[in-house]
């Protein structure tokens, strides 16, 4: 399928939403301290990254990405002959992968999705842990969603911190998208919640300055290499 990607957006559109067009003015997350973090929107439209590799290493299909964007990694890991599958709640996101050669389904990680505990990795990278402000509801829901010996691959912050809060999506020029709950999380707070749901970290890795973790269910087969 061939496209004209700037019929895929509208002048109009929320910061985040805009954001998904290449070639964009950056964009910040703004936390309701008043703290603005940038967001990597140039990460989201290129090939996937050294550090993208070895999470795309660790994937056995089939996979379901979580707020997949424009779909970088569906697209990777179908190039890759592994079946992958995106879910965003944003039309522009899903719009964009499928022209772009992957497959997105418009859904929230929290209503009812194909292939219910049938998945056997989900992703929740970029930091899409923070999605519904609730890190130990969306790890719950996630671990819903795999099989039995299937596997969580989730991105965490650098840093030790657990943080729950409010955040928006805001241009370079102030002008902010709306407010929405958002969370922060690292690799001791994972731990914690990780256990409290019966999961295990079965490795932990950093690459460049990204770090990730994968979880499965206490007691599964599922393994990968730390590093």
């Amino acid at each position: 399928m061939t496209t004209d990607e700037n019929e895929l957006y509208d002048a109009d559109e929320d910061p985040y939403a805009l954001a998904l067009r290449p070639g964009r003015e950056p964009v910040y997350l703004r936390l309701d301290d008043g703290r603005r973090i940038r967001m990597p929107v140039h990460r989201w439209h290129e090939q996937p990254t050294a550090a993208d590799r070895t999470v795309l290493e660790r994937c056995t299909g089939p996979v379901l990405d979580i707020g997949c964007g424009p779909g970088r990694m569906c697209r990777a890991l179908l190039s890759r002959g592994v079946f992958a599958l995106g879910v965003d709640i944003t039309p522009r996101a899903v719009a964009l992968t499928t022209a772009l050669g992957g497959l997105a389904l418009r859904a929230s990680v929290f209503d009812r999705l194909p292939a219910e505990s049938g998945w056997e990795t989900v992703l929740l990278i970029d930091g899409n842990i923070g999605i519904g402000g609730d890190p130990h509801g969306l790890l719950r829901r996630c671990g819903d969603l795999i099989t039995p010996a299937g596997r969580l691959v989730v991105e965490v912050d650098p840093h030790d911190v657990e943080e729950q809060c409010t955040a928006r999506f805001e241009k370079v020029d102030g002008q902010g998208g709306p407010s929405f709950p958002w969370a922060r999380l690292g690799r001791p707070a994972l731990h914690r919640i990780a256990a409290d749901l019966a999961l295990a970290v079965t490795c932990q890795w950093t690459s460049g300055d990204r770090c990730f973790a994968a979880l499965a269910r206490q007691g599964s087969s599922s393994e990968c290499r730390d590093s």
